[in-house]
């Protein structure tokens, strides 16, 4: 798994995983940390700051919004069900390896889970 440290606040962690919510294997992004699956959208309370995987909790986290931004795309909210924490996190919809699947961002953006 590569990581590189780029700023105190941000550490690139830009490895490849197996989804823990739908299964799928899940690439590297090439550009910047991939924190949830491009299939489902779920991802893990691994991070305390993006990318540094400090985070004792581990719990899955679920995607339960989605907000459309002029200037960076969609942000995704995702709530952790086991602690409740709320992490917002850029989407990559138009990556190039695995883009995140573009429906499932907009169902979110009216608050329908597909």
């Amino acid at each position: 798994m590569e990581q590189e440290r780029t700023s105190k606040r941000f550490t690139k962690n830009d490895g490849g995983f197996v989804c823990r919510h739908c299964g799928k294997a899940v690439e590297p992004l090439g550009y910047s940390s991939r924190n949830h699956c491009p299939f489902c959208l779920w991802s893990l309370h691994l991070d305390v700051n993006p990318g540094d995987r400090a985070s004792d909790c581990g719990g899955p986290m679920e995607p339960v919004k989605a907000e459309p931004d002029p200037k960076r795309g969609y942000i995704i909210t995702h709530r952790c069900t086991k602690c409740g924490a709320l992490r917002r996190n850029k989407s990559a919809h138009e990556a190039k390896v695995q883009p995140d699947d573009l429906r499932k961002l907009i169902a979110l953006t009216v608050g329908r889970h597909e």
